[in-house]
């Protein structure tokens, strides 16, 4: 069965911000890319703020499952599996990735799946630091090593997407490794053995 009229248009929005950027996203292009007629994406979003706002909620559930199943993998320091998820997600979702933490593209998003999403996918981060410093740990003691843990991430995923960490390092052969590596320097990981 062939995808409906909203997957297909979204499908097409992803692929073109991989590849393009967000800021270039029209609805004729959308609609383009599709192979749709140019008013077929209006049939399911007002403009492209609403295009915006689908692919952050698909990206925020696709984060939240990566970030957990990171949590679930055996043998690995945890603060290093969320960086990795992190990482992974953002490289192999760089359409998600380019819109999720873009506030100007989608500002006023009212969709409460979304909004429920992306609280969720930040709960998972929150609530590992929280059970790793224990419950002696303050409100800021939270906040901040959950801040130092996505800032990282979030840095290192976007210099690998855009491409000026390799082009000054040089190509980056295993990425996997490269990020455990990252993780071990940054002296946020929760295990001495990673």
């Amino acid at each position: 069965m062939p995808p409906d009229l909203r997957t297909t248009v979204l499908r097409s929005a992803v692929e073109h911000i991989a590849a393009h950027g967000p800021d270039s996203l029209s609805m004729r292009e959308v609609a383009r890319s599709a192979g749709v007629s140019h008013q077929a994406p209006y049939h399911h979003f007002t403009d492209r703020a609403g295009i915006f706002e689908a692919i952050a909620g698909e990206g925020f559930a696709l984060l939240g499952t990566e970030l957990l199943a990171a949590l679930d993998e055996p043998d690995a320091d945890p603060s290093t599996a969320l960086l990795e998820g992190y990482v992974c997600f953002a490289l192999d979702h760089p359409g998600h990735f380019r819109v999720m933490f873009r506030p100007d593209l989608c500002p006023d998003i009212s969709d409460l799946e979304v909004i429920d999403w992306s609280d969720r996918t930040f709960g998972v981060l929150v609530d590992f630091v929280s059970d790793s410093l224990g419950p002696d740990a303050s409100v800021d003691e939270i906040r901040a090593r959950a801040t130092a843990m996505w800032s990282v991430a979030h840095g290192l995923a976007t210099l690998l997407i855009d491409g000026p960490l390799e082009k000054q390092l040089g190509q980056v052969s295993d990425r996997r490794r490269f990020i455990r590596a990252v993780a071990a320097q940054t002296g946020l990981t929760t295990r001495s053995d990673s």
